[in-house]
């Protein structure tokens, strides 16, 4: 009797699939062969593969229902995947979202010399970067090669029950943006929901901010203890891993310097992409040096008349700026470790973060400063100004 579960009639084609990478890609390979098995009807050889996954992974509940599943069809019973009596029918449809997206990241590995178009320019303190991609419960990790990103691993995630695109407190939306690492909060602070640890994010952001976005608590975790894994809309916004993979991220995570990009989709880098980079990068540079100069006038010219900071508009900085300008003889600016990154959904707006050496006639300071830069009218523009 050919068991024909819903799950290999969506996604079907397992034959001739890649062998699998370390981490998260073992249970999927495994889950893989045993699907396959049932799909070919060798059913002892599915439950075989099945064990041996729940071996490895003993509170994996996709696995479970599978070989459940597989010993009912054996005796009969059943011709569909989660369909025995009495099943919890929302329960059983989060089990079915979990078997596709991991029957999707098997069977689709992307190559791993793409880079994504995100990682502009990386600083040397920036030793990883995160991507995660939600369309594909994937988050990615990318080692920085002087500068220039270079794939590491990927893992399976959970996001929030409605999705992304998170607008409010309590909305249960995992946000989409550029952000970053600001803790390290470990297991014996946490409650057994949070799993093995937790890396709370920067959302809301100086861009959620900016756009009437609110809510606190996105963070990184782990599964609670008696949870191998979640289905890919589980949780109320955060990015969640299982607790073993998100015991191998954590080497990668760097607090307060790791960025985190969230993306309904990843996209990768194009030549087009190194181009507006170095014309970016040229016009940083021209910023700084206008400052530098005292000509207060074309320095300001590199503000959009959209620009804010955490508490002025655009009159009122450019108003601020002259009354400064005007006290001064002389500036010296300097400007290091500057990263670039592209903001996922605005395809014209880049973060850019630099450690800021500013002194004058009557003043010196040293700061870590971000700003928003967007490309309107074929010309990058401040957009935003404030201390990192």
């Amino acid at each position: 009797m050919l068991y024909k579960t819903l799950t290999f009639l969506l996604l079907c084609g397992l034959t001739g699939m890649t062998h699998a990478a370390p981490d998260s890609h073992d249970t999927e390979a495994q889950l893989a062969k045993s699907l396959q098995a049932i799909k070919n009807n060798r059913l002892d050889i599915a439950l075989n593969e099945v064990d041996n996954l729940l071996r490895i992974n003993p509170t994996f509940k996709l696995a479970y229902l599978v070989k459940g599943d597989l010993l009912m069809a054996r005796a009969g019973a059943m011709n569909n995947f989660g369909s025995a009596a009495n099943a919890p029918q929302d329960m059983i449809e989060d089990l079915r979202d979990e078997a596709r997206a991991r029957l999707q990241r098997a069977q689709t590995h992307l190559s791993t010399k793409l880079a994504p178009r995100y990682l502009w320019k990386l600083d040397a303190q920036q030793k990883y970067a995160v991507v995660v991609d939600t369309s594909r419960s994937t988050l990615y990790v990318y080692e920085n090669v002087k500068g220039e990103p270079r794939y590491v691993a990927d893992y399976y995630i959970t996001i929030g029950k409605l999705g992304t695109e998170k607008v409010s407190a309590g909305d249960q939306r995992t946000p989409i943006g550029v952000y970053f690492v600001m803790a390290d909060l470990p297991k014996n602070k946490l409650a057994d929901m949070y799993g093995s640890g937790a890396y709370p994010l920067s959302y809301p952001n100086e861009w959620d901010r900016k756009n009437g976005r609110t809510g606190q608590g996105i963070w990184l975790h782990g599964t609670s203890s008696g949870t191998y894994s979640r289905p890919p809309r589980a949780s109320n916004g955060c990015v969640v891993l299982a607790n073993d993979d998100l015991d191998k991220l954590a080497p990668y995570l760097q607090v307060g310097v790791t960025p985190v990009i969230i993306t309904n989709q990843i996209d990768w880098a194009s030549e087009q992409d190194r181009i507006e980079r170095d014309a970016l990068l040229h016009e940083i540079e021209k910023w700084r040096i206008d400052w530098s100069s005292l000509d207060t006038d074309t320095y300001l010219k590199h503000y959009s008349s959209k620009f804010s900071s955490d508490n002025m508009d655009y009159p009122a900085w450019i108003k601020q700026k002259q009354l400064v300008n005007s006290g001064k003889s002389w500036i010296k600016v300097n400007i290091s470790n500057v990263s670039v990154f592209t903001y996922p959904e605005q395809p014209s707006m880049v973060v850019v973060n630099f450690e800021q050496d500013y002194s004058s006639n009557n003043l010196s300071n040293r700061m870590k400063k971000r700003q928003y830069w967007i490309k309107q009218n074929n010309r990058w523009q401040i957009i935003y100004e404030g201390a990192a």
